[in-house]
């Protein structure tokens, strides 16, 4: 599949005329409890000819693509899309540069700007972000007998990284694991999700499960703490303009 994947990529420079500086894993393969039949949600950034840049007009800043048997999701955002999300501290990007699976990456691009998104992290704009993911996807399993696995860690997961946010001074990793495993958390509780997490590698996305009232409970518990402190949190420490700087010296090398 990584072969296929790296093929379309070449195709979409082709087709849209760009440079893929970056190209990740995003979803629940990245965040490491994919099911068997999980899709490829793939997530890159990239970059157009320097005069694209210089027009009056406003273009289109993403590409979108899916494939025949949707087993492929891709999205693109422009290189400049990028930066200014990333100066709002955005989560989705801050969870893309970190990770794991990389097919492509245009050589010194993503260490730099894995750095400034270090610098540009925002504890109130990140919680916020994950607060309401939490929130959105708690609503469909709390009061369920049973729900569908793959829902209940859509919402451990954006818990678990508000609590990450509550407990740390740097931004939640991708890695679900990660956060388990550095979080002071009940370790019966701690097994019981590692559980899941092999429980989920063995069924399909559409599986249903019993209600988790223990994990419910830590969910609800998160929230409320989450949504006690996040007004009070930090703003980002980065300075705009270094975000400029860095967004000319990728138009002039073109990292080649």
């Amino acid at each position: 599949m990584k072969e296929k994947i790296k093929k379309e990529l070449k195709e979409i420079e082709s087709r849209h005329n760009v440079t893929i500086l970056y190209a990740c894993e995003t979803g629940s393969r990245a965040w490491g409890f994919p099911s068997p039949d999980s899709d490829y949600d793939v997530r890159m950034i990239y970059m157009h000819e320097p005069d694209w840049y210089l027009s009056l007009s406003e273009k289109k800043d993403t590409i979108e693509f899916m494939s025949d048997d949707r087993e492929l999701d891709v999205t693109g955002w422009d290189l400049k899309k990028c930066l200014q999300l990333l100066w709002k501290s955005n989560g989705s990007l801050l969870e893309r540069v970190q990770s794991p699976i990389v097919y492509l990456e245009t050589h010194g691009f993503i260490s730099e700007l894995r750095q400034l998104a270090a610098r540009c992290y925002s504890p109130i704009a990140t919680m916020h972000h994950y607060l309401g993911l939490a929130r959105n996807s708690f609503e469909g399993v709390d009061n369920e007998a049973s729900v569908r696995l793959k829902h209940l860690f859509y919402a451990l997961r954006a818990s678990m990284a508000c609590k990450w946010i509550v407990d740390q001074d740097i931004m939640p990793p991708i890695v679900f694991i990660t956060m388990l495993n550095e979080l002071s958390i009940d370790n019966e509780l701690r097994n019981k999700i590692k559980d899941l997490i092999n429980l989920k590698a063995d069924k399909k996305e559409s599986y249903v499960h019993p209600k988790e009232p223990e994990l419910n409970h830590f969910i609800r518990n998160q929230l409320n703490v989450a949504k006690d402190i996040a007004d009070a949190l930090p703003g980002r420490k980065e300075k705009h303009v270094d975000l400029d700087i860095f967004f000319r010296k990728v138009l002039k090398t073109k990292w080649k």
